[in-house]
C-alpha cells in the first residue's frame, strides 16, 4: 500500500460505533497523515480520539462541510441515520441524511476531486436472490433504511464520474465493540443484545423464524478495511483515477439468528456460570430478509484492498462474557 506522508483523510460520522474506530486506526497505522474528524453528535458521542478532536459539522449543512473537507485528499463518509428502526420512525431525518448529506458530501469530493469511500449496507439488497452475494446483485430493499442507502449509492455513482475515485462497501451485520483512550465503544447490535440480556439474567429473545442467517463482521474489521481503503484511494488519486469501485466486506460467518443466541447461551454458562434461556417470538418488523443462509463472496476486498477479517463471533462472544 501507498507509503505517502502528506495524505489528508477526513471522516465523517467520527463519533459513532464506527467512525470513531477508523480514526483510531488510521492514527496507528498512518501517524503522519492528517485526519479530520466531523459528527453532528446526533448518536455519537466520542469527543477526542488520541490528538484529534471531533468537530460539530452537520453534512446537511452544505456551506459549514464544504469548508470542513477543505484540503481533504480522502473522505470516508461514514455519517448516517443508521438502522431500519430509527429510519422508519424518523424518515425525514433518514432522507435528509442519508440522501441529501450523502449528495452534499459527495458534490464536495466533485468540486475539489478528493476521493470518496461510502457504505451502502447489505439493506439495499432486500431478500437475496442467489448465494454467495456480491456488489452485482440487483437492488430491491425492503424498507426506507435500504432505500435511503440505494440512493446514496447511486448518486455517488454519477458524481464520481470523470471526477474522482470513490469505494463503496456492502457491509454485512456489525457486531462487537472496542476501544478508544480507555473508553467501550459499543452498539446495540444483535450479538451485542444477546451478551447484555444474558449478563442482566434475561431470556435471549429470537424473532421468529429464528433461522433467518446474518452474516457478521466485526466493527474492527470494518475499520480495517476503510484504512486499506484511503490506502488505495491515494494511490488511485495519484494515478488520476476516477469513479467508482464496489466491494463486499464480510466473512465466512453466516449463522442463523437461533445459533448466534445459543452460542451465547453456552460461551455464558461456561465464562459466567450463567443458564440464560433462548425463547423465540413474534418478529415485529415486516422490512426484513428471512432467508436461512447469507454467503457473502469478499475476493475482491481480499485481492484489491487486501484486507482479511481477522475477528471471530465467538472469540468475540467470550471475550464480552469474560470482560464483562
Amino acid at each position: 500500500m501507498t507509503d505517502a506522508t502528506d495524505v489528508t483523510v477526513a471522516v465523517t460520522g467520527a463519533a459513532g460505533y464506527i467512525g470513531s474506530r477508523v480514526v483510531s486506526e488510521l492514527q496507528d497505522q498512518h501517524p503522519d497523515w492528517t485526519v479530520t474528524a466531523l459528527d453532528n453528535f446526533y448518536l455519537g458521542d466520542v469527543r477526542e480520539i488520541g490528538d484529534v478532536t471531533v468537530e460539530h459539522v452537520d453534512i446537511r449543512n452544505r456551506d459549514r462541510l464544504e469548508d470542513a473537507l477543505a484540503g481533504a485528499d480522502v473522505v470516508l463518509h461514514l455519517a448516517a441515520i443508521s438502522g431500519v428502526d430509527d429510519c422508519d420512525e424518523r424518515s425525514d431525518l433518514a432522507y435528509e441524511v442519508n440522501v441529501q448529506g450523502t449528495n452534499n458530501v459527495a458534490w464536495c469530493c466533485r468540486k475539489s476531486g478528493a476521493a470518496l469511500a461510502f457504505p451502502f449496507s447489505m439493506a439495499v439488497l432486500g431478500d437475496p436472490q442467489s448465494f454467495p452475494i456480491t456488489v452485482d446483485h440487483p437492488r430491491d430493499p425492503m424498507n426506507w433504511y435500504g432505500r435511503t442507502k440505494l440512493l446514496g449509492e447511486r448518486a455517488i455513482e454519477d458524481f464520481a464520474a470523470g471526477a474522482f475515485p470513490a469505494h463503496q462497501f456492502m457491509i454485512s451485520n456489525l457486531y462487537g465493540e472496542h476501544e478508544i483512550d480507555g473508553r467501550t465503544v459499543s452498539k446495540g447490535t444483535v450479538t451485542n443484545f444477546f451478551v447484555g440480556r444474558a449478563l442482566a439474567g434475561e431470556p435471549l429473545t429470537v424473532y421468529e423464524p429464528g433461522s433467518q442467517s446474518r452474516n457478521f463482521v466485526h466493527v474492527k474489521d470494518v475499520a480495517r478495511a476503510y484504512v486499506r481503503s484511503a490506502e488505495r484511494l491515494a494511490e488511485q488519486l495519484d494515478a488520476g483515477e476516477t469513479g467508482v469501485e464496489k466491494y463486499e466486506i464480510a466473512t465466512d460467518e453466516d449463522p442463523s439468528v437461533m445459533t448466534l443466541a445459543e452460542w451465547v447461551a453456552e460461551i455464558a454458562r461456561e465464562e459466567r456460570d450463567l443458564d440464560p434461556d433462548v425463547d423465540l417470538i413474534e418478529n415485529p418488523r415486516s422490512g426484513e430478509t428471512l432467508v436461512d443462509t447469507f454467503e457473502v463472496d469478499t475476493t475482491a476486498a481480499r485481492e484489491h484492498l487486501g484486507w482479511e477479517p481477522e475477528e471471530s463471533v465467538r472469540a468475540s462472544i467470550r471475550g464480552l462474557l469474560a470482560s464483562a
